[in-house]
């Protein structure tokens, strides 16, 4: 099936270059953090934060793992398949709802860095990967307001599934 076109083909083609920047935000440097000016700054990434959660609480790594990479990435594909016309449109409340989870996953991080600074007893910087995830995260959320706003007159001549 072809791609839409129209605001559609622009909302679709922001979905596609999603895909390929969320990847980058889970490896990308969120924050800087060091327990003393001494020893430096440790970058903390969403993988590496994964892999040392994962050895002391596997449940906490499989949540974040949810929050910051299924969820966003199940809503992209999501909301790219229904623009397709390649799923229902019924899917839009559900995909939704997986760009709602995983803004949690930003606000459980400026949690973790305040905190830290709040405690006093570290250093934490934010970095650049942190806006990028941020920015990935709420593009992905207004790109799913302007697919529901525009279905009624861009989507409107797309075949409907008949399930």
């Amino acid at each position: 099936m072809a791609a839409p076109s129209g605001p559609a083909r622009l909302i679709f083609l922001a979905n596609l270059l999603l895909l390929l920047i969320y990847p980058i935000s889970w490896f990308a440097p969120l924050a800087r953090a060091g327990v003393l000016p001494i020893f430096g700054l440790a970058e903390i990434s969403i993988i590496s934060s994964l892999a040392a959660i994962w050895g002391s609480d596997p449940f906490l790594a499989l949540l974040v793992a949810f929050l910051a990479m299924m969820a966003p990435l199940a809503k992209t594909l999501g909301l790219t398949l229904v623009l397709l016309g390649r799923a229902n449109r019924r899917w839009l409340p559900w995909i939704r709802a997986l760009g709602r989870l995983a803004m949690a996953d930003i606000f459980l991080i400026a949690l973790y860095i305040s905190l830290v600074k709040g405690l006093g007893y570290g250093h934490v910087e934010t970095a650049w990967g942190l806006w990028l995830f941020t920015g990935c995260t709420l593009a992905s959320l207004a790109l799913s307001a302007l697919t529901k706003r525009s279905f009624g007159a861009t989507l409107g001549a797309m075949p409907r599934d008949s399930s």
